[in-house]
């Protein structure tokens, strides 16, 4: 007992930056682009994760050149990470006398829509975003904004703008280059990543999909079943409008145009009457929805409320 005692005191915490330069890594699966954004060179990124993973004593990416996948111990520690990190960020804003727009999204429009697009967001009166990502909403007067996927009805809330729910067939460029895939039905011999979409994506394209294999391991979200996808697991049903830059980049093949909407939708949800800051925000985002060609117009935009 004394000595797993004094064991237990030696064991030091990793440093912050360490942390912090993890938290960047996850959240951009890619070591280059985590290093542009702290200002650092990929080189000292890859020394920290290394040291990084030498305190903790297990591995948080898998390696494959110049891409990066985390691990199963590594994705679980940064959810955990980035919420600590969140934590620390809100804190230092609260001391802070600029306007505070709270906004909430789910993981996957979070990191694949939302993040890459938020520099542009310029304010008139100087109010900073603080993004938590979650996957449950949090109560009523704990955000100013939320974005997630559902039916609804949310209490309290209204829903400025929606955005259906998308998917496409995609797979790894590596396992698109070894198959035929001429028709959607050539889908049915390779392994598909669990999805109850799957029925109504077949029907569309007009194939019988009883034959169909799927994978063992359902994910719990279309970030972590692309990721599978680009390890080379199976087909997954991904949102064209989140991942077509991965498609564009050559990372994942999308070899069908067929695409099945719905039945969930993403949500912007504010309280009946936000504050001009927040209305400020939401404009913006419905503008950047109306952009991408998401949705068809601004008819919902907060402006208007």
């Amino acid at each position: 007992m004394k000595l797993c005692f004094i064991w237990s005191m030696n064991r030091r915490m990793p440093p912050l930056e360490s942390l912090r330069v993890f938290e960047a890594c996850a959240r951009h699966g890619n070591f280059t682009k985590a290093a542009s954004e702290l200002g650092v060179t990929p080189t000292a990124v890859s020394l920290r994760i290394r040291d990084l993973e030498g305190d903790l004593g297990c591995r948080l990416f898998r390696r494959n050149g110049p891409r990066v996948a985390l691990t199963e111990a590594g994705a679980a520690f940064a959810g955990r990470i980035g919420r600590a990190l969140e934590a620390l960020r809100a804190a230092v804003e609260d001391v802070r006398d600029q306007p505070v727009i709270r906004v909430t999204a789910a993981p996957t429009f979070a990191a694949r829509w939302l993040a890459p697009r938020l520099a542009s967001f310029r304010p008139a009166g100087g109010s900073q975003v603080r993004l938590s990502v979650a996957t449950e909403l949090e109560e009523n007067g704990a955000f100013d904004v939320a974005i997630r996927s559902g039916a609804g009805p949310w209490p309290g809330l209204r829903s400025l703008a929606s955005v259906p729910v998308e998917g496409a067939p995609m797979l790894s460029a590596g396992l698109a280059a070894g198959e035929r895939l001429q028709a959607p039905e050539d889908l049915l011999r390779l392994p598909l990543l669990p999805d109850e979409r799957w029925p109504d994506w077949f029907a569309c394209a007009g194939v019988d999909h009883a034959s169909a294999r799927y994978a063992s391991v359902q994910y719990p979200t279309q970030e972590l079943a692309a990721a599978a996808a680009l390890d080379g697991a199976g087909v997954a049903l991904l949102s064209p409008a989140l991942f077509g830059p991965l498609v564009s980049q050559g990372r994942l093949a999308m070899p069908f145009e067929q695409v099945v909407r719905g039945p969930g939708a993403h949500h912007l949800l504010v309280a009946e009457d936000p504050p001009a800051a927040v209305r400020e925000f939401c404009d913006w985002v419905v503008t950047e929805l109306v952009r991408c060609g998401a949705v068809r117009d601004g008819g919902g935009a907060a402006s208007r409320a």
